[in-house]
């Protein structure tokens, strides 16, 4: 299936679920924001929600400075 990531088209396996995802991505869910078609999604819900065809997903990474 093909879903739009952060702007680009990306090819998943059918029923790849979000948490699986961003772990391939080497995200940590602690320091990032996820929205799924323009919805956040919230962080107990990465496990179970499953991505579908023309998705568009967009993970934003929290970054310290100053």
């Amino acid at each position: 299936m093909t879903i739009t990531y952060n702007g680009e088209k990306t090819e998943l396996a059918d029923g790849t679920r979000l948490g699986d995802f961003l772990r391939e991505k080497g995200y940590r869910p602690q320091i990032i924001a996820v929205e799924i078609n323009l919805a956040i999604v919230p962080k107990s819900d990465y496990e179970t929600v499953v991505l579908k065809e023309g998705d568009t997903l967009e993970v934003v990474s929290f970054m310290g400075g100053g």
